[in-house]
């Protein structure tokens, strides 16, 4: 019990970090990334956000189409694309 309360105290922290910091893309630009080290940056960034906008979504209650839209509106804006 007591790890998952730390787990979805993490999450709650990660969450509004992950908005406050800049892209993915402008992140991997910053870093001067390119060829794999770029797909994997991008792919670990990605999946990070997927994560992050589908626990703020259930902090939210969305559902159905509600929760869809909004993860993926989420994790795009999140990624920067």
């Amino acid at each position: 019990m007591r790890m998952m309360t730390a787990i979805v105290c993490l999450t709650l922290c990660a969450a509004p970090a992950l908005a406050a910091e800049t892209s993915c893309k402008a992140q991997a630009t910053d870093k001067k990334l390119a060829g794999a080290a770029l797909k994997s940056f991008m792919t670990k960034c990605e999946k990070d956000a997927k994560t992050a906008c589908e626990t703020s979504a259930g902090e939210k209650k969305l559902a159905g189409a509600a929760k869809t839209s909004f993860t993926k509106k989420c994790v795009s804006d999140a990624v920067g694309t």
